[in-house]
């Protein structure tokens, strides 16, 4: 193998890889004396077909082969020799010509491709212990406390007998009703003992409104329309007239926050409801600890390396943010011309967060790579659970879609490896701890990056 560099600009490569036609001619050979073991021909026994015959039969499909493989090799090979890393997958570009392909083809001519690709750059690590970073805590305090249990009294309302008034929203009512279509009744549109709760559109437009005034014991007579998007094809866009006897009403209360109402949400008491509620916000202030103070080091660690980026990587993470950004903007039916910046001025932003993503992502590359950090298959295997969790029911799907697709393993493998690098370099840092108010700690950071540009990073992973 002969390796010739034919151009070097900033950070781009490009070199010229050339495999002789004998050894080219000697793998095919030695392929062909393993395939002669194996095949069977009519007319002549296993093991004893004539080499030139085969290579009348197999020859050109054991050289394809033979080359496929030797330019994965070869290319792998002069990229250890040159002591390089790429930023991204090589561009290798075989002979055009066709006398020149049927040559290597026949093993008479040398093969020689060329490969492009731009090199990870040289990063000069800054000493983790000159960074200084201040980490907000706060205290859960007993108001946090109470204000989340009344938000949980609120979600978990009780409903009492409303004698003798009116229904309103927000009250739930028990009823028969007869639905008729033309006077006649339909399929599905009888029941008893049903239960509403005015106000969250459960029912068919108009049917819950119907209801509005009525008290226990009262009968309606409720007319509607089915939207003509109803699932039921014979009902859509129909007038239908509902009879409907009003059983019970009740209206929604808050429950007392006590023992019992600490046992309905799973607790053994209201005792040990605010400590489980206590347990819970102080991991949520943990989080948020988290966070803010990553972004500080994140920021510190952009501001103090400085070197010259792949601009495929920036181009691909620009690609991918721009996308999201314009996505999101057709979703929404919004254009450049009803914000403050034009389309122009627009991307200049998103190519910087590109870039301040690719720069991160390489520094932080490059700091897992030298302490040597890695992700363990039990925290893939954790992570591959949490992810299966989301979607109950389809959890062998999810199971299934990280075994067969390419790159979905790396998916959950890249924010475990970011977190564990910024573990890292956290414990060799300076961090103070700073107690502030919940206020302080939930407070929304000033600067913070459009959405599209979160603190994700982008770059190789060691």
């Amino acid at each position: 193998m002969q390796v010739t560099e034919t151009n070097v600009e900033g950070l781009k490569r490009q070199i010229k890889v050339t495999l002789g036609a004998n050894e080219l001619s000697d793998r095919c050979d030695r392929r062909l004396e393993e395939l002669k073991d194996t095949v069977q021909l009519k007319g002549f026994r296993k093991g004893k077909v004539p080499k030139p015959h085969l290579k009348k039969l197999f020859g050109r499909r054991v050289m394809a082969e033979v080359l496929q493989e030797a330019v994965e090799e070869s290319s792998r090979k002069a990229l250890d020799e040159r002591k390089e890393r790429p930023a991204s997958q090589p561009t290798i570009d075989l002979p055009e010509e066709e006398s020149e392909i049927e040559g290597v083809m026949a093993g008479t001519t040398d093969l020689a491709y060329s490969m492009s690709y731009e090199i990870v750059p040289d990063i000069e690590l800054v000493d983790f212990s000159t960074l200084e970073l201040e980490k907000l805590v706060a205290d859960v305090d007993d108001a946090s406390i109470d204000e989340a249990i009344g938000d949980l009294a609120k979600r978990n309302l009780v409903f009492e007998a409303k004698d003798g008034k009116e229904a309103a929203t927000g009250d739930k009512l028990k009823i028969d009703f007869v639905g008729k279509l033309d006077g006649e009744t339909f399929e599905g549109g009888t029941a008893e003992d049903v239960e509403l709760t005015i106000g969250q559109s459960g029912f068919i437009p108009g049917f819950e409104e119907g209801l509005v005034g009525a008290k226990a014991g009262e009968e309606r007579v409720v007319n509607v329309t089915f939207p003509d998007d109803y699932p039921v094809d014979t009902l859509k866009g129909k007038p239908a007239v509902f009879d409907a006897v009003v059983k019970e009403v009740a209206e929604p209360k808050e429950p007392a926050i006590d023992d019992e109402f600490a046992k309905s949400l799973g607790a053994e008491s209201l005792t040990n409801l605010r400590e489980l509620i206590s347990a819970q916000i102080g991991r949520e202030y943990e989080q948020i600890s988290r966070m803010k103070v990553k972004r500080q080091l994140l920021d510190l660690l952009d501001e103090k390396h400085k070197f010259e980026l792949p601009a495929s990587l920036v181009d691909s993470e620009f690609d991918t943010v721009w996308n999201q950004v314009t996505q999101d903007m057709e979703r929404s039916g919004k254009t450049f011309e009803d914000g403050d910046k034009t389309e122009e001025e627009a991307r200049a932003e998103y190519r910087g967060i590109a870039e301040r993503r690719v720069r991160l992502g390489l520094v932080l590359g490059e700091i897992g790579e030298k302490a040597e950090v890695e992700v363990t298959q039990d925290e893939l295997r954790e992570a591959m659970i949490q992810q299966a969790r989301q979607y109950p029911g389809q959890e062998r799907q999810i199971f299934e879609y990280f075994e067969k697709t390419p790159g979905a393993v790396g998916q959950l493998r890249a924010p475990i490896f970011e977190e564990k690098v910024v573990d890292h370099i956290l414990a060799g840092a300076k961090v103070a701890e700073n107690k502030v108010s919940r206020e302080e700690l939930v407070a929304p950071l000033e600067d913070d990056e459009d959405e599209a540009g979160e603190e994700s990073t982008s770059a190789p992973m060691s």
